[in-house]
């Protein structure tokens, strides 16, 4: 256990931080997961500028690797416009 009060306070706005990132990494996922099972374009394509905005904010904070980034948000936009 930490016994400077710095350190204890690095340990309570690292706990925030990370529940706060998770947070956003599995709402992330969820959009990700929603946009892959649509089947009409107009919602796909709004769909997919809003996963792409959540996307590039992970990838910013490095919650994910901005290779990753760029590999989730290439193969959703090909997925968006192959739809009809």
């Amino acid at each position: 256990m930490a016994n400077h009060r710095s350190a204890l306070k690095r340990i309570r706005s690292s706990q925030t931080k990370q529940e706060t990132n998770k947070y956003q990494h599995k709402t992330t996922r969820t959009y990700i997961k929603r946009l892959r099972e649509e089947t009409k374009k107009p919602e796909a394509e709004k769909l997919l500028k809003e996963v792409t905005h959540m996307i590039d904010k992970l990838a910013k904070k490095n919650v994910i690797h901005k290779n990753k980034a760029s590999n989730l948000k290439s193969s959703l936009t090909k997925k968006v416009n192959a739809l009809k």
